[in-house]
């Protein structure tokens, strides 16, 4: 490689690196404003102030501000995809996937809920956002198979899928409803379904000391 394809190649590599991290500071700056006034306060020119940057530059990384609330759901949806695979590789227990729910549950709420309103107007973001939980809901649904059978759940005595929709359904009501202001009363629905996952962990655990206990004695 000849000293001027190597310099041509260190500039080409700084530009992208300036280039990457411009656009994050945009991506930053949206997802920001997002959270703390809403999807209709993320505008070219709201999001240049935010990042400190000239508002042309927006339109200069994406096409349209469609393009840009595409990238922001798709960079939360990708880091939120790759962290529940993650977790689902060490096959979680009932309870592990449970106490999931408290895992940053109120800005992705609120994230959830702005994009939600979005999508009413927007068909792109819309399909984004359908096919993300159809992918999120498929583990979801893999791993409450995998811990029910853990724990000798049949799938005649609770259903996974019934199990995914109770525990994720009533987060996600608590989760919206504390976001405004409705959350009084709940500790009784979480104590209770608290209670359910602790007595099918005590159960099973009991049932295998007992088949265990009456094993015959090895020679």
């Amino acid at each position: 490689m000849t000293t001027n394809q190597t310099t041509n190649q260190t500039t080409h590599q700084r530009t992208a690196t300036r280039e990457s991290t411009t656009r994050d500071q945009l991506l930053d700056a949206a997802e920001q404003l997002l959270l703390e006034e809403g999807y209709a306060a993320v505008t070219s020119r709201r999001v240049g102030a935010r990042a400190g940057l000239a508002p042309q530059l927006v339109h200069y990384y994406f096409r349209t501000m469609d393009d840009l609330f595409l990238q922001v759901f798709r960079r939360r949806a990708d880091v939120g995809l790759e962290l529940l695979r993650e977790v689902l590789r060490s096959r979680p227990t009932l309870r592990q996937l449970w106490d999931l729910r408290e895992a940053g549950i109120n800005t992705t709420m609120r994230f959830n809920l702005e994009f939600m309103a979005l999508a009413n107007h927007r068909k792109a973001i819309r399909s984004a956002i359908v096919e993300y939980y159809r992918q999120y809901r498929q583990l979801q649904l893999d791993a409450f198979t995998a811990a029910l059978a853990d724990l000798g759940v049949t799938p005649e005595r609770c259903p996974p899928l019934v199990a995914q929709l109770v525990m994720v359904g009533v987060t996600q009501l608590v989760a919206i409803d504390e976001e405004f202001g409705l959350g009084a009363g709940y500790d009784t629905v979480l104590a209770y379904l608290n209670d359910q996952i602790g007595d099918l962990t005590r159960g099973h655990a009991q049932a295998q000391a007992q088949a265990q206990a009456q094993q015959p004695p090895g020679p």
